[in-house]
């Protein structure tokens, strides 16, 4: 007579994981607003109790989803030789991979997730989004001082995070990626120009 499969025990960090990968599939199929502890212990085949001991209620778990998605789909990064090249192809890259994650994340702040964090708007933009503290650090900036074309220690940050916060923009308020002609414009007509004045 067939046995039923033992059931395999998950701990740690892996039972972490499947637990927020269950909280983004319910985000994406069911929305925010119907979204329930409940609706994600199922998913993850587990109990509410296993969910609480980790978040205190689903807007914690709905951060932490977010956050690990975003971890665990890194936007591609390309060395095309150029600061030009390179940066063209980085803000393609988050237009393509970050679409619907940008969708996701909008409608879920918009469906009350800023209620229920005590957060402000912006710590939860920087939580989704996955902002580096620090523009200076962008491998496509870093590269560029590498080869000599620019001086990151003379640069302000505003410039360096200015074409991607435009981006950011057109996602959040398209929730469709930004054209190529958009892309170059905003590195050729924008970024650009301002970097050469800040050069001086």
């Amino acid at each position: 007579m067939p046995t039923e499969p033992v059931r395999r025990r998950r701990h740690g960090k892996q039972l972490e994981a499947e637990l927020l990968a269950a909280a983004w599939a319910e985000l994406v199929e069911t929305g925010y607003a119907r979204l329930t502890m409940e609706s994600i212990a199922v998913r993850a085949r587990t109990s509410e109790a296993v969910l609480y001991r980790r978040w205190a209620h689903k807007d914690e778990v709905v951060l932490a989803a977010l956050e690990q998605y975003r971890a665990t789909h890194p936007v591609a990064d390309h060395d095309t030789g150029t600061l030009r090249g390179d940066l063209i192809a980085k803000l393609r890259a988050v237009s393509e991979s970050r679409a619907s994650f940008f969708a996701i994340a909008a409608a879920t702040a918009f469906s009350g997730l800023l209620a229920g964090t005590g957060l402000t708007p912006a710590e939860v933009r920087s939580k989704m989004m996955g902002e580096e503290a620090n523009p200076r650090e962008r491998a496509v900036y870093r590269r560029a001082h590498d080869r000599g074309e620019i001086d990151l220690e003379r640069l302000p940050d505003a410039l360096l995070e200015m074409p991607f916060e435009l981006v950011r923009h057109d996602l959040l308020m398209e929730l469709k990626p930004p054209s190529p002609a958009r892309i170059r414009a905003i590195v050729d007509e924008l970024f650009l120009p301002l970097l050469d004045r800040a050069r001086g």
